[in-house]
C-alpha cells in the first residue's frame, strides 16, 4: 500500500525526472537513455531486473516484470513513455526542465504527459518492495522511447522484437484517464479512455504545370492543392458512434438525469454543457490540414505543390476515411499515409475496467466514472499488436479550474503534488487487486 515514502518518492521521481531532458523533436532528435537509466535503478533498488533496450543507440526502453500471487491469472501492462515534446523556455513562469515544486505544485515539461504517471509506478513498485507486497497478476512494467513520435523506437520495437518480454499480458494501462473533470456544477467526473482513434498523418501532392507567374495557367498546382486542402478543412464528417462513445453518452445522460437520444447526438452532446467536451472529439472522423509547402519565387508557378494534413478515425472508420479523402482530393491530388496507427476498441464492460472503476471511486466517493475515447493516440496502439486491450488510466485529483487537456504539449505543464498522492494510492489499489 502507498505509505508516506511513496508519497514523498513520487514527487521527488516527478521533479527528478522532468530535469532530465528527453524533447523529441521527431526525426529521430531524442536520448531518453538517461531517463530510462534513472528509472531501471529505482526499479533494481525494488528488487527487480530490469532490462534496457535500444533499436537505436540513446533511444532507450526499459521492461520489467514482478510475479503475482495468483500464476494462473493473466499479466497486467503499465507503461509510461520518457520523451517529452518540445519546450520555449522563454514562453514559461518556470524553466520547463527545472522540474521545481512551488506552492505544491510541480512544474516543467512532462509533468502531465506523462512523467508523472512514470513517477507513480515507480512509487507504488518501491512501496511494495518495502512491505513485501505482491499483486494479484504479473504485472509488467514498460518506460517506452518514441511516443510523441512514431513510437518505432519505442513501444513499436518493443512489440515487433521483444513480444516474449509481455507474455500473458491481456490488458494494459497508461496515460490519459482517470483525471477529475470539473464540469462547472460542482460535479467531479473521472473518464477512464476504454478506445482511441485511429492515426491518419497524411502528405497531398499536387503536379501542376510550371510556368511563368504572369500568364494565364489552368493547371496551377498550388491552386488545385489549395482547393482540395480547402474542401478538406470544411468537410462535415457524419456522426459514427462506437460501443465506447454510445455508453460515455449513456452515462453522461444519466448523470445529467437528460433521455439520452443518440438519434440526434449533436442534440444530446448540447444539453450536457462543458462535459460535452468528453465527446465531441470523437463522434466522427476528422482531418485537419496543418501543413502547406509551395514554390520558390513570386513570379514563377510552381510545378508541384505539398501539403500535410492530421487525420483521425473511429474504430471501424478507416475505409470511410480513405474514400472521403479519395472524394475530397479529387482527380489532380494525391494522397498517401506519412504515418498510421491503427483504432482502438476495449470493453467497458470488462473485469479491468471495473477495478478501474472502483479504484477511483473508493479514494474519490464524489466522483463519477465515465468510460471516454481518445481523440489521439498512446502507444496502446503498438501494443495491440500482441493482443493487449490498452485503457487510458492515469489518476489525478486535480482542482478546480485545472485546465488538464490544455497542458497536453502546453505552456506552463504542471501537475499538483496532492494530486500525485492521489494518483499513487489509486494505482496502487488497482495493480494489486485487478
Amino acid at each position: 500500500m502507498a505509505d508516506a515514502q511513496a508519497l514523498d518518492e513520487v514527487v521527488g521521481f516527478t521533479s527528478d525526472l522532468i530535469r532530465i531532458d528527453t524533447t523529441n523533436r521527431g526525426g529521430g532528435d531524442c536520448r531518453e537513455r538517461p531517463a530510462a537509466e534513472y528509472a531501471a535503478e529505482r526499479l533494481a533498488g525494488a528488487g527487480l531486473e530490469p532490462v534496457l533496450l535500444e533499436r537505436t543507440p540513446g533511444r532507450t526502453n526499459v521492461v520489467a516484470r514482478i510475479e503475482g500471487t495468483d500464476p494462473s491469472a493473466d499479466a497486467l501492462l503499465v507503461h509510461g513513455h520518457l520523451d517529452v515534446v518540445p519546450a520555449r523556455a522563454e514562453d514559461w513562469s518556470v524553466h520547463p526542465f527545472s522540474g521545481e515544486v512551488r506552492d505544491g505544485v510541480v512544474w516543467g515539461r512532462g509533468a502531465i504527459d506523462m512523467k508523472n504517471m512514470d513517477a507513480m509506478i515507480l512509487a507504488v513498485v518501491r512501496a511494495w518492495a518495502r512491505q513485501g507486497l505482491r499483486p494479484r497478476r504479473d504485472v509488467v512494467i514498460a518506460f517506452t522511447a518514441d511516443e510523441e513520435a512514431s513510437a518505432e523506437d519505442g513501444a513499436g520495437f518493443l512489440a515487433d522484437r521483444h513480444a516474449e518480454l509481455f507474455e500473458g499480458c491481456t490488458e494494459g494501462v497508461s496515460e490519459s484517464g482517470a483525471y477529475t473533470f470539473h464540469d462547472g456544477t460542482g460535479r467531479q467526473i473521472y473518464p477512464i479512455a476504454a478506445g482511441e482513434r485511429g492515426t491518419a498523418w497524411l502528405r497531398l501532392s499536387a503536379r501542376g504545370r510550371a510556368g511563368h507567374g504572369s500568364r494565364v495557367n489552368g493547371e496551377n498546382a498550388v491552386t488545385r492543392l489549395a482547393a482540395a486542402i480547402a474542401r478538406i478543412g470544411a468537410h462535415k464528417w457524419p456522426v459514427r458512434l462506437t460501443p465506447t462513445v454510445r455508453a460515455a453518452l449513456t452515462e453522461l445522460a444519466a448523470l445529467y438525469g437528460i433521455e439520452a437520444d443518440l438519434r440526434d447526438v449533436d442534440a444530446l452532446v448540447d444539453k450536457l454543457g462543458p462535459a460535452a467536451r468528453l465527446v465531441e472529439a470523437t463522434l466522427r472522423n476528422s482531418a485537419n490540414p496543418t501543413m502547406f509547402e509551395a514554390g520558390y519565387k513570386v513570379n514563377v508557378i510552381p510545378g508541384e505543390a505539398v501539403a500535410h494534413v492530421d487525420g483521425r478515425y473511429l474504430p471501424g472508420g478507416e475505409e470511410e476515411f480513405r474514400a472521403t479523402l479519395d472524394e475530397l482530393t479529387g482527380p489532380d491530388v494525391d494522397w498517401e499515409f506519412l504515418h498510421r496507427e491503427v483504432a482502438l476498441q476495449s470493453p467497458v464492460g470488462s473485469p479491468a475496467f471495473a477495478a478501474m472503476r472502483a479504484a477511483v471511486e473508493e479514494f474519490a466517493p464524489e466522483g463519477h466514472v465515465v468510460p471516454f475515447c481518445m481523440p489521439g493516440g498512446t502507444d496502446a496502439k503498438q501494443f495491440s499488436r500482441l493482443g493487449i486491450t490498452g485503457y487510458g488510466f492515469s489518476p489525478l485529483k486535480l482542482p478546480e479550474g485545472f485546465d488538464y487537456n490544455a497542458l497536453f504539449h502546453g505552456v506552463d505543464e504542471r501537475v499538483p503534488v496532492e494530486a500525485l498522492h492521489f494518483g499513487v494510492r489509486v494505482l496502487d489499489r488497482f495493480l494489486r487487486t485487478a
